[in-house]
């Protein structure tokens, strides 16, 4: 979700159903621009990787897409992605990461973040021995290297991170914002998928995470409740699936910057002086054959669409490119019909397989 200036808090008017109707058949949003086009699965990249010490295989498709932003059409696409296998040349060593710019910086901070957390996972001594370590080293560190990189402005920018490290038939997602990922879970042989969270948006709808950002010195609030239109003194917000339209932010105490819809991120070193930390929450998982695939994915994904739903709909797919772009579609759909505009969307899937099925998936998407 973003700060407030670098991503929309959902306080656009919407439409009646009926003129709601009447543009979609059109093909005219309420804006008067014409909506995006379908994304294509050939947008998606393909590629597969052994992890021999197990006998899996991964099979993985990215797909990533520019925001509709009709009021800055040229506005770039502020995520970035990472899929670097065979870490220090080991087969069994794979790393996947998805990167969600906001601010002014943005792009930059996503870049960064994409480029040098592989690099500080891959040099740690510690990685094969403890990966926890070497996770949460690497985003202190990479954080501390960006608020020095004199080429990005990092003061009111920043990156949230949602990575997975493979280490044989060990799963490590580390996250820091309100990306996600999601493992999927077979259920009682009948072909259906469960879908189990690998991480825990970080925003102040978290109790703990609230009440850690004003030990800090944060002041958390809603943009109505800064602007007077709301009581300040009600601190609660329900839950973000529900109240997400006007969520709480964190607000230095008497200023009305910086407006963080999250808790920790990489970058933001204003809004490190109130709470908002590099640190990373790190979920372990130990892969079976019960584990037909993963997905990590920036916000523009889980804004509007469920755990449950993604796994869902990737559970319609042979193809994992197709799986990818029917996603994304449906999220843009989705935001178009919440908003008058859509967030940058990027996502990685993961299918995870024993190789003899994998070599006859990689003969189907060829």
């Amino acid at each position: 979700m973003g700060c407030v200036h670098g991503k929309c808090c959902r306080r656009c008017p919407s439409s009646s159903d009926d003129e709601a109707k009447e543009e979609e058949e059109s093909g005219i949003h309420p804006d008067g621009h014409n909506p995006p086009p379908a994304i294509s699965a050939a947008a998606a990249a393909y590629d597969a990787v052994d992890l021999p010490s197990c006998d899996f295989s991964l099979s993985y498709s990215v797909l990533t897409h520019r925001g509709y932003y009709p009021e800055t059409p040229d506005k770039e696409n502020q995520d970035s992605y990472c899929v670097r296998t065979n870490l220090r040349t080991d087969p069994n060593v794979h790393f996947f990461g998805v990167f969600d710019g906001h601010g002014v910086s943005g792009a930059q901070c996503s870049a960064f973040a994409r480029d040098r957390l592989v690099e500080l996972i891959e040099n740690d001594a510690s990685l094969l021995d403890d990966p926890v370590k070497a996770y949460c080293a690497a985003f202190v560190a990479a954080n501390e290297e960006l608020h020095g990189d004199n080429a990005i402005d990092d003061s009111m920018s920043g990156t949230t991170a949602i990575t997975a490290l493979v280490v044989g038939d060990k799963l490590y997602v580390a996250n820091v914002g309100d990306s996600r990922a999601v493992l999927a879970v077979k259920s009682n042989g009948d072909g259906g998928v469960t879908a189990q969270d690998l991480s825990c948006d970080q925003t102040p709808f978290r109790t703990d995470e609230c009440e850690r950002v004003k030990l800090c010195g944060a002041r958390v609030l809603s943009v109505d409740q800064v602007e007077g239109s709301k009581d300040p003194t009600i601190q609660s917000w329900g839950d973000e699936e529900t109240e997400g339209g006007d969520p709480p932010r964190l607000w230095f105490q008497n200023a009305m910057y910086p407006g963080t819809a999250f808790t920790r991120s990489v970058g933001d070193s204003l809004a490190e002086s109130i709470g908002v930390v590099p640190h990373p929450e790190v979920t372990v998982v130990q892969l079976t054959s019960n584990h037909p695939f993963f997905v990590i994915a920036s916000d523009g994904v889980f804004e509007f669409l469920s755990s449950q739903t993604v796994v869902d709909m990737v559970n319609k797919y042979s193809d994992p490119r197709e799986a990818c772009a029917a996603i994304a579609e449906q999220s843009y759909k989705l935001w178009l019909q919440h908003e008058n505009r859509t967030d940058d969307i990027t996502i990685i899937l993961v299918h995870i397989k024993n190789r003899q099925n994998n070599n006859e998936l990689e003969k189907m998407v060829m």
